[in-house]
């Protein structure tokens, strides 16, 4: 998952300045290495299917060590008690949340009822439904879309202004109240109003980075589930809060689990950050050029693990093979690394930290160009 519901109502391509402002330095056209290509293909074809020991034993134990933090969380009379819960909370929920992704990518055949149950474990709950990714996020791997004005999960942050980097991650503080205003107050609204309906549908039901995107809106089988799983959510945020209201749940076991809500979408547009190098000004780009613009972080180091669990420290490698499980993305990165020679572009796109990329992108903002 790399974003939360629109976090960058403030920023706009315009935030990288005017072509007369600027000296555009002119970019050579990366092609594609078929090498590359080729051999991700061949050394990964035994890795394509989803282990559902994995899928199901790691998100309910993420889901039961989460809410079972918020738990201890709330209920604790030490503080200090309540913040290590709270910090487990936030890791646990934050891993079984981004199961999002892979429900977006993975064919629903191969793992009968996993999307129905990330929905009721962590999606409905979280406020944050399939529906929010899928028929969104594979418009990100479109290999026409990529980078451009029309790809949901794509700003050239490198080349806006220093500003818009604080403003694109501490917006994220705001998504569950934002998520809470839109399931709780837009959709039951919305059945009243078919105009209101398309606008909610188009604006407010995605998770998506580009300001100027509007989801289409979903037909047949895909309308149905949609209008389902957003009911059942719509459900749960009036439940919430009229269970707030009454005082059935304490306001300060609200506030705690609001921050923890905070802390799980700041902890994610973070990883957003760091997942590209946002280096493209809009032109279309071959796969390799996709490629090199994501970022892998892989072994040894272990904080990736964390800020960028379900696989997600591969990313680049996800653009490579977009329908490897999860769990099969430490293989083959191993698999190509030893086989792929020192010179191919496969290795240009791994990193050792964050930080390193937060400093390198927060660098590229100062930059005149």
């Amino acid at each position: 998952m790399e974003q939360v519901m629109e976090p960058t109502l403030a920023l706009s391509r315009d935030a990288a300045g005017s072509a007369d402002a600027r000296v555009v330095q002119p970019r050579p056209r990366i092609l594609d290495d078929k090498t590359m290509l080729r051999t991700a293909a061949e050394l990964t074809r035994d890795l394509n299917t989803p282990n559902r020991t994995f899928y199901w034993g790691d998100l309910i134990g993420s889901a039961v060590l989460g809410y079972g933090a918020l738990v201890v969380a709330v209920l604790a009379s030490s503080t200090l008690v309540t913040v290590l819960a709270a910090v487990v909370s936030v890791l646990a929920l934050y891993r079984a949340l981004l199961f999002i992704h892979e429900v977006s990518h993975m064919k629903h055949s191969a793992l009968p009822g996993f999307r129905l149950g990330w929905n009721l474990i962590a999606g409905i709950p979280m406020l944050v439904p399939s529906f929010m990714y899928e028929g969104v996020h594979n418009l990100h791997h479109a290999k026409t879309r990529y980078g451009t004005a029309d790809d949901p999960e794509y700003l050239p942050l490198a080349l806006m202004k220093p500003w818009t980097l604080p403003v694109f991650i501490l917006v994220s503080l705001l998504a569950p109240i934002g998520l809470l205003i839109r399931f709780a107050i837009l959709s039951p609204l919305s059945w009243l109003s078919p105009k209101l309906r398309d606008l909610v549908i188009a604006r407010y039901s995605s998770l998506s980075i580009n300001p100027s995107f509007r989801r289409r809106v979903p037909a047949g089988e895909q309308r149905v589930l949609f209008d389902r799983l957003d009911a059942a959510a719509s459900v749960w945020a009036i439940a919430l809060v009229a269970l707030v209201a009454t005082g059935v749940i304490p306001m300060r076991g609200f506030l705690i689990g609001l921050g923890i809500g905070s802390a799980v979408a700041l902890l994610n547009q973070v990883r957003t950050l760091v997942a590209h190098l946002w280096e493209n000004e809009g032109e279309q780009m071959t796969v390799t050029a996709q490629y090199l613009d994501s970022v892998n972080v892989p072994p040894p180091s272990l904080l990736p693990g964390l800020w960028a669990p379900v696989g997600l420290r591969y990313h680049a490698l996800h653009h490579l093979l977009p329908s490897l499980p999860y769990h099969s993305l430490g293989e083959a990165h191993r698999r190509l690394s030893a086989v792929l020679e020192e010179g191919s572009p496969y290795h240009k796109a791994s990193y050792r930290s964050a930080l390193g990329l937060m400093h390198r992108i927060g660098k590229s903002t100062m930059v005149r160009r």
